[in-house]
């Protein structure tokens, strides 16, 4: 923290900037979002210089608007590090409910991860699509998408509970999402493998699946070694197409079973 403190003393000093300086910026950032949360005054200033004393989010924010710093970077200065923030997600597990993950990359950073151990001998050129790798080596980290343009596509969970495209796609499964692809495929598939699956939103929350659109009714399609039941929805009032799914890293345990269907 003291380390930090010095850093922000630092930039202080190189723009030539007077605690009373800081201050009475402050209160102009303070009086521009009506909060005075914002406000830093002398002695807690001296104090985050200083006595390594954590300054709260919004005089964080203040002094990065002061100094004109990237508030990463300073978050960094404190131990921080929020392109971890997706990697530390997946360590943790997300629920059985399947959603959108809302995390966004920011530049080069923000590379969500999944814990894992690759075999050195790996041609990462090779990797144009997951299935076989994942066969293979039973994880596979987000970052191998990384020659698809992350920037038009979104990642989803698939939650513990979500069997619909069990085995294609696993419960606790990642998914990356094409969100420019929308309409829904009629043909242009041989088999199971290449036919398109989709990510849909609906009244309760979101769902995974192969689909067929008939005029307004679209019927979500489950695989059927799930041994789950197609859905049919009024299109779009009641169900939307976020977008295809076109990537995927899931766990691959095998003395992991499924819960008996009752």
């Amino acid at each position: 923290m003291e380390d930090a403190g010095q850093k922000l003393k630092k930039r202080r000093e190189e723009l030539k900037l007077r605690y009373r300086d800081v201050e009475e910026l402050s209160e102009k950032i303070a009086s521009l979002h009506k909060n005075d949360e914002y406000l830093i005054a002398i002695s807690r200033l001296a104090d985050i210089e200083n006595k390594g004393i954590l300054p709260t989010i919004y005089r964080l924010y203040a002094l990065c608007a002061i100094y004109r710093i990237d508030m990463t970077e300073v978050l960094e200065w404190y131990g921080i590090d929020i392109t971890r923030l997706p990697g530390d997600s997946a360590t943790l597990g997300a629920g059985q409910t399947t959603h959108l993950i809302r995390f966004t990359g920011q530049g080069n950073s923000g590379e969500a991860l999944l814990p894992i151990a690759l075999d050195p001998g790996i041609d990462l050129k090779r990797t144009t699509y997951l299935s076989r790798m994942i066969q293979r080596w039973g994880k596979l980290p987000l970052m191998l998408l990384n020659s698809m343009d992350l920037k038009g596509h979104r990642y989803a969970y698939i939650g513990t509970e979500d069997w619909r495209m069990h085995p294609l796609v696993s419960p606790g499964s990642l998914v990356l999402i094409d969100e420019t692809k929308r309409k829904i495929a009629t043909s242009g598939w041989t088999n199971e493998f290449e036919r398109p699956i989709y990510f849909f939103e609906r009244r309760e929350g979101y769902t995974v699946g192969w689909a067929t659109l008939n005029d307004n009714v679209l019927i979500v399609q489950p695989h059927p070694s799930s041994e789950s039941s197609p859905e049919v929805f009024e299109f779009p009032t009641e169900i939307d197409v976020v977008g295809q799914v076109v990537g995927i890293a899931m766990r691959l345990d095998p003395g992991r079973r499924r819960r008996t269907r009752p």
